[in-house]
């Protein structure tokens, strides 16, 4: 039925054709070759798309062989199916569709996953030029019938059971109501035959089924090998089914739900409490009653316009937003805003400059010239500065950077949102990042002893296309490891050893400092109130040339990696705070051999050399780990974390190991099981024995 799979030799010819035509920098689609199971699939055509015309053919099996693809009749739509483009910047989005419904495809509904297909099909997407191939896109289709993204999942209410004697999800891999799940060897509407296909890649674990996995100290388990008949001296005797999941998602009982104090964020009618002074955390407000907002970055990453300002607060945060759907937002002059004094309001005082360069904000795809259009400005950064006295706001500072673009420019624009609220009588000191110990997300206080104002590390912020040379710098912030990037342009005639000096300096403009603060308020003006000199580990000399050179556009050592390692530990504690302190910084950089990469012929042109840097935060322990007993040294066989046979579980049921009764429960039985041994000892014949012969000896 339908067609077989797209002969070996003609899939190899495209998967060849999609892996190396990157490297020419070429026409190519991505991924060349699709398997397609459900009503739509899509790729991307990547490389000089400018007036390329794509369509779309539905090839025809003859003797097992597909016929050459032609591109001088162009179809847009062909019989079931059809092709939609959507361009973007250098690439094509390209989408295949089945136009008709699968309700038809099988006539038996009680065969929930059959056997066979129902729709076999080899398509073929062409890209090309004036009836010039350039790239294909080669798609193999087979769908199911009933399958999981036709079926239509039935209305009945779930009966969920009861927690404490059956886990709520006895089958947690079966995820499609009325059709088989591929690796769910659980799933009861899989046929014995479907199952067969994937016996051996079955899920695993509780997600696999396996919700009531045995446990170690049954007494009915088997034991695993290698382990002495004697251990566990002593066990626990359960039923299989009382499985260590029940209960676990649900606690049996429902209490109402505590109020959290984020709530205030959320409630669509905003509570305004700020007439009596703010708290930390509570949201900014105006004289209408409303939040004063700025846009932030949720959790889930995605940019949120009307987000409140918390009150002591501090944020950095970058959004992108599509320049043909951005809109203005109001003028701050205009916002007042209650200063959390009875009646009391403050006016922002801002001030405006202009952006001097665009492609740091704005990476253009296309500008549209209309007579008579008058440019338009927009805010590519905005920073807030907030003066606090106490519990209300004394005074508001906004900077604001502004762009000139056409009124119908099109393309992405990258916004910067600072907020930092500083105490009013605060002058232009360096801010600390804790008292004294750090504090985490604040920065890592650093300090050049050569007179260079260095006041932290950075990594790299990259923008637009991800350039080096137009990359911002970030903060390395106390806590948090990070990774970040840029690309390095390089000519075909550049030396190698302007090539190392070039990336070497990019790495050295991240760790410009000397030294780092070993707490968060140590002192710029005194070197020995807890700074850490950095160590810089690999630090080798980039103009002097390897013993071994590279041919004609290769060069060997290039630093490509800097990675930045930072101990901290705890350090006791301030009104129950845990303080951190820094214990030191390591900078390493790692190095590979280059090669220019290019077609058939290397033209007088520059490619492109990844830049990474990244941070490593690693807590030493405060306390030195317990040593190892003497025992623990000599009969490793018998340690708990890396053997079956543990001593400390050998009296399993009388230890703090074990959590299925009361501890007070279980000592009182192990005290009745030692009564009971010690009196079966008693009235043992060894014992009388020795009673008789102690008793002649006395006489």
């Amino acid at each position: 039925m339908g067609l077989p799979p797209p002969p070996p030799l003609f899939l190899g010819v495209f998967l060849l054709h999609g892996i190396v035509k990157p490297l020419w920098g070429e026409l190519v689609f991505i991924p060349p070759f699709i398997r397609m199971s459900g009503p739509l699939v899509s790729a991307s055509l990547v490389g000089g798309t400018k007036d390329v015309t794509l369509s779309l053919a539905a090839l025809q099996d003859k003797a097992g062989l597909l016929p050459v693809p032609a591109c001088g009749v162009l179809h847009n739509e062909i019989g079931d199916w059809s092709l939609t483009v959507t361009p973007s910047v250098d690439v094509l989005e390209v989408t295949v569709r089945l136009k008709r419904s699968l309700q038809g495809c099988s006539s038996n509904e009680t065969i929930s996953f059959p056997e066979s297909p129902c729709i076999v099909q080899t398509l073929l997407v062409s890209a090309s030029h004036n009836s010039s191939c350039l790239a294909h896109l080669l798609i193999q289709v087979e769908i199911y019938a009933n399958s999981s993204l036709a079926h239509n999942a039935s209305e009945n209410v779930t009966v969920i059971p009861n927690q404490v004697y059956q886990p709520l999800g006895p089958c947690p891999c079966n995820l499609t109501a009325g059709a088989c799940d591929v690796r769910c060897c659980c799933d009861q509407e899989c046929s014995s035959d479907l199952i067969e296909l994937f016996r051996e890649s079955c899920f695993t674990g509780v997600f696999g089924g396996d919700v009531t996995p045995p446990f170690d100290q049954l007494c009915s388990i088997q034991r695993a090998h290698g382990v002495p008949g004697w251990f566990p001296f002593l066990c626990v005797q359960s039923s299989l089914a009382n499985s260590p999941f029940l209960g676990y998602f649900y606690h049996g009982s429902v209490s109402s739900r505590e109020h959290a104090s984020s709530e205030v964020y959320l409630h669509t009618d905003p509570k305004d409490f700020s007439d009596f002074g703010y708290k930390q955390g509570d949201p900014v407000m105006t004289v209408d009653k409303t939040y004063f907002t700025i846009p932030q970055v949720s959790l889930a990453g995605q940019c949120m316009q009307n987000a409140p300002v918390a009150f002591l607060q501090n944020f950095d945060v970058w959004c992108v937003t599509d320049l043909e759907v951005y809109q203005e937002p109001d003028d701050i002059v205009n916002a007042k805003i209650k200063d959390g004094a009875m009646g009391g309001i403050v006016t922002p005082k801002v001030t405006y400059e202009e952006a001097t360069n665009l492609d740091k904000f704005i990476t253009s795809t296309e500008t549209l010239l209309r007579n008579g259009s008058a440019p338009r400005n927009v805010n590519v950064e905005e920073h807030y500065i907030f003066r606090w006295n106490n519990n209300t706001i004394s005074e508001i500072n906004v900077k604001i950077i502004r762009a000139e673009i056409n009124a119908h420019q099109k393309g992405i624009m990258t916004q910067r949102f600072t907020v930092k609220f500083l105490s009013y009588n605060s002058g232009n000191e360096k801010e600390t990042s804790g008292n004294p110990g750090y504090q985490l997300g604040k920065p890592v206080r650093a300090l050049n002893t050569k007179g260079m104002n260095v006041t932290t590390l950075h990594l790299w912020q990259s923008a637009g296309k991800g350039w080096c040379r137009t990359a911002t710098f970030k903060p390395i912030l106390f806590g948090e490891n990070a990774f970040s990037g840029c690309l390095l342009d390089v000519g075909i005639d550049e030396s190698c050893t302007q090539f190392r000096e070039n990336a070497a300096g990019l790495f050295d403009s991240l760790i410009q400092a000397t030294h780092v603060a070993m707490r968060g308020n140590s002192d710029y003006n005194n070197l020995s109130d807890g700074w850490l000199k950095i160590i810089r580990a690999d630090h080798r000399d980039t103009g002097a040339e390897p013993a071994v050179s590279g041919a004609n556009g290769t060069c060997l050592d290039v630093p490509a990696q800097l990675n930045i390692r930072i101990l901290f530990s705890d350090a006791g504690a301030v009104e129950g705070i845990t303080q951190q302190e820094i214990l030191g910084t390591e900078t390493r950089f790692s190095s590979v051999n280059w090669q220019f990469q290019c077609g058939l012929t290397c033209e007088d042109k520059t490619d492109l050399f990844p830049l990474s840097a990244s941070v490593q935060f690693i807590k030493i322990p405060a306390q030195l780990p317990r040593p190892l007993t003497r025992f623990q040294i000599n009969f490793t066989e018998y340690d708990c974390n890396r053997n079956e046979v543990c001593w400390p579980q050998l009296l399993y049921p009388l230890s703090r190991y074990y959590q299925g009764e009361p501890y007070a429960q279980c000592v009182a039985k192990g005290f009745l099981l030692l009564s009971l041994l010690m009196l079966a000892m008693f009235l043992s014949n060894p014992w009388t024995r020795i009673r008789k012969a102690w008793n002649s000896a006395t006489i």
